[in-house]
């Protein structure tokens, strides 16, 4: 015989799901408001967005470039200026990409949007060697084909959905296999001088924006061309960085900030530093010093 439910316990199991729903949704807009603060933050440090720009917002599918069309769509509703938005997919024809994804994602939002057909993907496999990377080639060309569209539809911004970690990522790449100390800056000017790039989600964590797509319920399209390459510098570097934070909470913030807290004359690059003219400077400031002592003296 079957001991009927005490209603108490269905009670407590009520209350209990009730307070962990609660705290849930707490936790997500915490995570929100930090996201938007961040993306806000970056904006406005570094001058990404001004009153009547038209930004081009690259979409690839990916958690993080959806987290970034989704912020500056709130953001462009509470900004204290006027800016346009309009999502650019770039479909390279790869086997088996999801082509209605996209389309039927965004004609739910309130933005216009393009998608680029360029078959960029039959390129990279045919000017590719086999057992090379495929990235760099298709990054190129990518690049191209955005950069060329959004002057086409009078772009004045092309917003890409790098983050923090991918700055980081592309620091010690360049510092190990590129011999250069540079990374992804939140703001640039093409080569050309026809195009400002700008990372809104400089600031942001990359967990913070997985958490976020995640709990947003984002259609994620995965990348199968760059996905399914093995020993990837990139991945290497990215279970580098992954193991220090792990083992040191906190050094990756430490590393972003001396990113921007560089000191010149503390590295070892001519072009960046005068080091030829410390001598002068060493005479200049030391005739000054000597004549404010004068100065000193003769006032006493």
């Amino acid at each position: 015989m079957q001991r009927a439910s005490d209603p108490l316990d269905s009670r407590q199991a009520e209350t209990a799901e009730a307070d962990a729903s609660a705290k849930a949704r707490r936790e997500f807009n915490k995570l929100q408001k930090r996201l938007r603060r961040q993306v806000g933050n970056a904006i406005i440090d570094y001058g990404m967005i001004h009153e009547g720009d038209k930004v081009m917002v690259c979409l690839s599918g990916g958690k993080d470039s959806y987290t970034m069309l989704e912020i500056l769509l709130n953001l462009q509703r509470n900004a204290p200026v006027a800016f346009e938005l309009v999502a650019v997919n770039l479909d390279q024809k790869q086997p088996g990409f999801p082509e209605h994804v996209l389309p039927d994602y965004l004609a739910t939002k309130n933005v216009a949007y393009h998608i680029l057909e360029r078959d960029t993907y039959s390129v990279v496999k045919e000017k590719t060697p086999e057992g090379k990377t495929t990235c760099a080639l298709c990054s190129r060309l990518r690049r191209g084909s955005l950069y060329g569209f959004a002057e086409e539809i009078g772009a004045t911004k092309i917003a890409l959905g790098h983050h923090r970690e991918d700055m980081l990522e592309t620091l010690f790449l360049n510092m190990f296999y590129g011999g250069t100390l540079k990374s992804m800056p939140p703001k640039l000017l093409s080569d050309d001088g026809k195009n400002i790039v700008i990372r809104p989600l400089a600031y942001c964590r990359e967990a913070d924006i997985a958490e976020y797509a995640r709990q947003m319920a984002f259609p994620i399209i995965p990348c199968n061309l760059c996905g399914s390459q093995p020993n990837l510098q990139r991945q290497v570097v990215k279970e580098m960085l992954a193991e220090w934070e792990a083992k040191h909470p906190g050094r990756l913030e430490t590393m972003f900030k001396a990113v921007t807290n560089v000191a010149p004359s503390q590295l070892a690059d001519r072009e960046l530093f005068d080091f030829e003219g410390l001598e002068e400077s060493q005479r200049q400031r030391q005739q000054t010093r000597i004549a404010a002592l004068d100065l000193l003296s003769r006032e006493a």
